[in-house]
């Protein structure tokens, strides 16, 4: 599943050619691209067509066009993008459909040329092999906080009182914000993960908690913070959770400063390059090779449905508790 980095990564790619881009034609291609739209794909591309795109906004994992509103008093939109484990939002002018695209968009962007002159239309392709992935219009509400819903780049500069900033569409309430929104609120987090008696990357997986942290980044912060996954968040002191929140915000930072995380196609940005922080990884998927702190052979272990990659040495197995 792609995590923050990945996601963040599409983000910065779209929002220079969607910001203030009116969308001119929509194609669904494969109506199963669209599971999570309250309507069918006539619905769709209706809702779409003539629409002006605010911005592109991420939270954790998750992605949305804000969409201003036809008329004064229209309830708030947005085109939230699901990738899924496969999907890909794809930029480009007369590029070859790709194999598995599923839904096309035509958008004029809002920026002119050297001579002044109107920019050319832009194809924006979403693609995805496995159809887990979705498009969907869906209504906005406020944030609960009155802060800016998510990251959305430059545009943050912008229109300060809009109503799209603080407004976040209903799929996406639920999601807590990720630990580099500036609005992330890390005595909450603190306090939230020492009521947990599961163990700490459960808790860091927990999109109600934290989220844009999946396995791969949750392995590598918790090797850098040294701490096992199965340690029980309860146990944990206030300056262990803030250490480890310290190492989570330095590894996805360095994940975007690399592009991402990519093991194969898939993982790919809005011009398809891979990103490499793949290269850098120290624990997540090295099982076999030497720890880069101790040199101890890292381990990979079961772990809900999936695996944890860990040093033994570095991060011990807890106690067992006994009475």
């Amino acid at each position: 599943m792609p995590e923050l980095p990945e996601v963040e990564v599409v983000r910065a790619g779209l929002e220079p050619a969607v910001s203030g881009a009116r969308v001119l034609h929509v194609d669904v291609v494969d109506d199963r691209a669209l599971t999570r739209h309250d309507g069918p794909a006539e619905d769709f591309a209706e809702r779409l067509t003539g629409r002006t795109i605010a911005a592109a906004v991420r939270r954790g994992k998750f992605l949305w066009m804000p969409l201003l509103p036809r008329r004064d008093g229209d309830q708030p939109e947005a085109l939230v993008a699901h990738l899924g484990m496969s999907g890909q939002i794809l930029l480009g002018r007369g590029r070859k459909a790709a194999r598995h695209r599923r839904i096309l968009l035509d958008v004029q962007p809002a920026g002119t040329d050297r001579d002044g002159a109107p920019e050319p239309p832009v194809e924006l392709e979403f693609v995805d092999q496995r159809t887990f992935g979705s498009m969907a219009i869906d209504t906005m509400v406020p944030t609960v906080d009155g802060a800016p819903a998510g990251s959305a780049g430059h545009v943050d500069e912008a229109e300060p009182d809009a109503v799209w900033r603080r407004s976040i569409p209903r799929q996406v309430s639920h999601i807590a914000r990720d630990p580099l929104d500036p609005a992330f609120d890390d005595d909450r987090f603190v306090a939230m993960a020492r009521k947990r008696s599961s163990g700490i990357k459960r808790v860091l997986l927990d999109q109600g908690v934290v989220s844009g942290i999946g396995n791969i980044y949750a392995d590598e912060s918790l090797w850098a913070a040294k701490l096992h996954y199965d340690r029980s968040a309860e146990r944990l002191t206030r300056a262990d959770l803030r250490g480890l929140l310290a190492e989570v915000r330095s590894v996805l930072r360095r994940a975007l400063e690399d592009g991402g995380t990519s093991f194969d196609a898939q993982y790919v940005n809005v011009n398809g390059q891979s990103g490499y922080f793949s290269q850098r990884l120290a624990v997540y998927g090295q099982q076999g090779r030497p720890c880069p702190r101790c040199g101890t052979t890292i381990v990979r272990e079961a772990f809900m449905n999936r695996s944890s990659h860990r040093c033994p040495v570095c991060q011990p197995r807890p106690r067992v508790r006994t009475r």
